[in-house]
C-alpha cells in the first residue's frame, strides 16, 4: 500500500500516511455512521494512527485513531 507524506494534526509534523485497509474502512464506517470513507488516510507514525483526509488535517473532534489490528 503506497504511502505519502502529509501533515499530521496530532504529531504536529509531516508524517507518512497510508490509505485504510478494507477492515479499517469497515471499522470507520461503523464508528462514524458514514457510508463512504475512501478519502481517509492513517498516520503511520508509531503510536499515532490518527485519521485525516486529503484536504482536511483535523476532520474529527475529538480525533479518531484507528485501533491496532487484533
Amino acid at each position: 500500500m503506497p504511502s505519502r507524506a502529509m501533515y499530521c494534526y496530532t504529531c504536529g509534523s509531516d508524517e507518512e500516511h497510508r490509505s485504510l485497509t478494507v477492515t479499517e474502512k469497515d471499522w470507520l464506517k461503523n464508528r462514524t455512521g458514514r457510508r463512504g470513507v475512501e478519502e481517509f488516510f492513517m498516520c503511520k507514525a508509531p503510536e499515532c494512527r490518527n485519521l485525516r483526509t486529503g484536504f482536511n488535517k483535523h476532520p474529527f473532534d475529538p480525533v479518531i485513531r484507528v485501533p491496532l489490528p487484533d
